[in-house]
């Protein structure tokens, strides 16, 4: 009985995932959003930009109104210009919620602007993954200020 005990004990906490619960460590699809998070923070765009699928779709406030399809090197271009005005820009994750292949992220964007004034940003993505990439990744955030 003890044999069969550890395996199930094992196999029943990884199949609870929880829809609305902070990190699941059982979805493998939080896995390439914090790669992505991890290459963000470095600098790193062309490995930031592998996360997604070659071409995926963005809906963000910086990119218009409607959702767009942008391939890895426009990706990797608008994050070296974002680069080159806020030189330290960073994103410390708040949280993270996995429900199947939707990935949504809480995170605080932080930097020095041009003028050397501090800003910081709340920001929420919802990331949806298929077969290891993101194929979509729709970010929420109130630039208006």
């Amino acid at each position: 009985m003890k044999n069969y005990l550890f395996p199930l004990l094992a196999i029943s906490f990884a199949s609870c995932v929880q829809p609305g619960g902070k990190i699941s460590l059982a979805n493998a699809n939080t896995v390439v959003v914090k790669e992505l998070f991890e290459a963000f923070n470095d600098h790193d765009w062309s490995r930031m930009a592998a996360c997604y699928k070659d071409t995926a779709t963005f809906l963000d406030p910086s990119l218009g109104l409607q959702p767009v399809q942008r391939t890895h090197a426009q990706t990797i271009q608008k994050y070296r210009e974002l680069q080159q005005i806020f030189p330290d820009v960073h994103d410390e994750v708040q949280a993270i919620y996995g429900d199947k292949n939707h990935i949504t992220v809480e995170f605080l964007s932080t930097g020095t602007g041009p003028d050397g004034k501090k800003w910081q940003l709340p920001i929420c993505t919802v990331f949806t993954v298929e077969d290891g990439k993101i194929t979509r990744d729709n970010t929420y955030y109130d630039n208006s200020h």
